[in-house]
């Protein structure tokens, strides 16, 4: 499962949320990244997402390193933790702000489904711009008066300034259609996402904006990722042109589903990887098997 590209120094990478257990897929895409990267004679990185203060946890951070030697997937170099990139991410969030391209969002989660306004776009409900609209004497009053507050970008600024995008676009390898392997241009739209958030109410930096930051920082010239995220990229482009930041080439594999048909995902109980550990599976013959595509009994390739 190789990607037929070479540039002059290949980097991938592995960023997975310390959350709960890394399950197969999960193993599956670190195998992949990682196999990736060997092959052009790169650098493979892991990078652990910990921004999260109500679900990260220092066991599944542990659990993390423990599943993925155990799986024979080695990274380069010192292990990235966001936790510890905090003032990277403030610097530039007072960077767009002092652009005008952000505002302050006090709106809840049950507001904005409540709205009989609002779209869906690729990743749910889009912001109805409820909050865009206020003034700057109402926004101070309130942020003085310590309501909680997320920062959301204004979309439609923020594309009129950089104007049209392109990502650069790999099939997966594990896709059997004639166009893999074969590099494409994707035209970009994140309009269609709506105003999103930069920074949380309960995280300093959204997903958007720390995987972004954190691409560039480590030097990341290929980004593997399940197809779920593929909408995602269009925002990461956009990010990545309004701070002068390299676009990297995106590959986004299949994901994986149970007997049920839905997507392993960590809150839903899928097979995890310190599950087979403790099973006493041979993690050579494990990781062969995924790299051929043979998944444990009940698990296959997830509808489009």
């Amino acid at each position: 499962m190789t990607l037929s590209v070479a540039p002059l120094h290949m980097v991938t990478r592995f960023a997975p949320s310390p959350t709960g257990l890394l399950h197969v897929g999960h193993g599956w895409s670190a195998l992949m990244g990682h196999d990736m990267a060997r092959a052009a004679g790169g650098a493979f990185r892991l990078r652990i997402e910990d921004i999260d203060g109500t679900r990260s946890r220092p066991d599944h951070v542990a659990g993390i390193i423990a599943d993925l030697t155990w799986l024979g997937v080695a990274w380069d170099g010192d292990i990235i933790f966001q936790s510890q990139r905090l003032d990277a991410y403030e610097a530039v969030l007072e960077r767009l702000r002092g652009q005008g391209l952000l505002y302050p969002c006090f709106c809840t989660r049950t507001d904005i489904q409540a709205s009989l306004t609002a779209p869906h776009g690729p990743e749910g409900p889009v912001y109805p711009g409820t909050c865009r609209g206020l003034g700057d004497a109402e926004r101070a009053r309130r942020i003085a008066a310590g309501e909680a507050h997320a920062w959301r970008i204004d979309m439609g600024k923020a594309v009129a300034r950089v104007g049209t995008l392109e990502w650069e676009d790999h099939p997966s390898p594990v896709r059997t259609d004639p166009a893999a392997g074969r590099a494409g241009l994707v035209k970009a739209a994140p309009l269609g996402h709506g105003d999103i958030v930069l920074a949380r109410k309960d995280a300093p930096a959204s997903y958007h904006l720390s995987c972004t930051l954190d691409d560039a920082a480590m030097g990341v010239t290929h980004v593997l990722r399940g197809d779920d995220l593929r909408g995602a990229t269009d925002v990461h482009r956009l990010l990545q042109a309004l701070l002068d930041l390299p676009s990297p080439a995106y590959v986004h594999h299949p994901l994986l589903a149970g007997p049920d048909g839905r997507r392993l995902a960590k809150r839903s109980g899928s097979i995890a990887l310190a599950q087979l550990r403790a099973q006493g599976v041979d993690p050579a013959a494990l990781a062969a098997d995924l790299r051929a595509g043979r998944f444990p009994v009940g698990i296959g390739l997830a509808s489009a």
